[in-house]
């Protein structure tokens, strides 16, 4: 059976009256390092102004929400512990849901999953001294062999195992380390399986923990990767919005599969306070203000371009996902490609 495509959803209102609240990834999203993207905080208190809750929604586990509420006031977000929610605090109610309270658990992490633990009524500890029933493991720099050589041990034992997140990297300002996944990754080749629950994105729990803690109904997962913010949208059955601030660009949007296929795509945070309307697909082209792209062969050809270039993105992406759809799957390599030259050009993008 050949699987139904999935293509971009309409909006003919503003996002950020459609929804009610938004799942706001950070890094790419938010804020690249140690500075706010361009124009997000203006545009994040007009989506606020306009109704919609905001969450700030992150992976990382080594800080408390008080610290990321802290650095988001810091680049003028305004942001409260209460708006944040991490994996480390989806970790520590997986794990509150198979021991008991008060229960002692071994901490492979930093402060933030320590803190969550204790708000979940259970005790942090360091070592099998202690009588673990439990371990719970995250991202902190200072996690080292003898922190994971206790995680084996735990493991290897029975103990239940959960990990904040699986991510394999992480940016840093002297470029991409090692994230929570290769340390993960090492005590899962010491015990022989993986982590018995995984509580970050693209997996349910941290999604489920916002919920809860935020209250909305009809939230829209807003993310810049594909693998994790829109994967774990589609897993969890949200509609999600793509900002093109981050990691992801034109070309991997073009070749998502189904699964990591965003409901929308914006240049920007932007992208919530406006309406989302689709192209036209005629005679094998897309057409929309302006914009109209003709699928030549394995060539993407922009027969006029507009003057939006939010209606351009929409134009190339449905475009592609069609001819992409039309060979069966999307293409996650470069072998067989879709040749996006002149869209990117009419983008103005390298």
């Amino acid at each position: 059976m050949t699987a139904t495509p999935v293509t971009l959803m309409t909006s003919t209102e503003p996002l950020s009256e459609h929804y009610d609240c938004a799942m706001l990834d950070l890094d790419g999203v938010v804020y690249r390092g140690a500075d706010a993207v361009q124009g997000a905080p203006a545009l994040l208190e007009k989506a606020r102004a306009a109704g919609l809750t905001l969450a700030f929604v992150t992976n990382n586990a080594a800080r408390k929400p008080e610290a990321v509420a802290r650095q988001l006031r810091d680049l003028g977000v305004n942001a409260e512990a209460s708006d944040v929610v991490t994996s480390a605090q989806a970790a520590a109610r997986a794990v509150s849901g198979v021991v008991p309270a008060r229960s002692p658990v071994l901490v492979v992490g930093g402060e933030g999953l320590s803190a969550a633990l204790r708000e979940r009524a259970l005790d942090p500890v360091s070592t099998l001294a202690d009588r673990p029933v439990a371990v719970v493991q995250g991202f902190h720099p200072d996690v080292g062999w003898r922190q994971l050589a206790q995680a084996a041990y735990a493991v290897a034992a029975g103990l239940p195992w959960v990990a904040s997140n699986l991510d394999l990297t992480i940016p840093t300002a002297d470029g991409i380390a090692p994230g929570n996944g290769t340390l993960v990754a090492a005590v899962a080749a010491a015990v022989g399986h993986g982590p018995d629950v995984v509580a970050g994105k693209p997996y349910r729990p941290l999604f489920d923990e916002t919920l809860l803690r935020i209250g909305a109904s009809r939230p829209l997962v807003v993310g810049d990767r594909l693998d994790t913010d829109i994967e774990g949208a589609n897993r969890c059955g949200a509609d999600s919005l793509l900002v093109m601030t981050g990691v992801t660009d034109v070309p991997a949007l073009c070749r998502a599969t189904g699964s990591s296929r965003p409901s929308y795509v914006a240049w920007t945070l932007d992208g919530l306070l406006s309406d989302h309307r689709l192209p036209e697909q005629d005679a094998g082209s897309w057409v929309l203000d302006g914009w109209s792209m003709r699928l030549v062969g394995d060539r993407l050809q922009v027969d006029s371009s507009g003057e939006g270039r939010e209606a351009g993105l929409r134009a190339v992406t449905s475009a592609a996902w069609h001819w992409y759809d039309e060979r069966g799957a999307g293409k996650s390599s470069s072998d067989d490609d879709l040749d996006l030259t002149a869209a990117l050009d009419a983008l103005r993008l390298p």
